[in-house]
């Protein structure tokens, strides 16, 4: 459940954009649409794998 403190004088608008923040840092939406699909275990791995590697190549090309 998310809890978002407001404080006395905060706007609505304030508040409502941290509700969001907080919101997309759970990831939420994320673990719906993971589990709206099942993935063989051997799926998850690859994918981890690739999108491993493709960080690699990204930050070897920085260097």
């Amino acid at each position: 459940m998310i809890i978002v403190q407001i404080k006395e004088g905060d706007n609505l608008e304030k508040s409502l954009k941290s509700f969001k923040k907080k919101f997309d840092r759970i990831g939420v939406v994320k673990q719906l649409r993971a589990r709206k699909v099942y993935n063989k275990p051997s799926v998850v791995r690859r994918q981890k794998r690739l999108k491993a590697i493709l960080r690699q190549k990204y930050v070897d090309s920085l260097e």
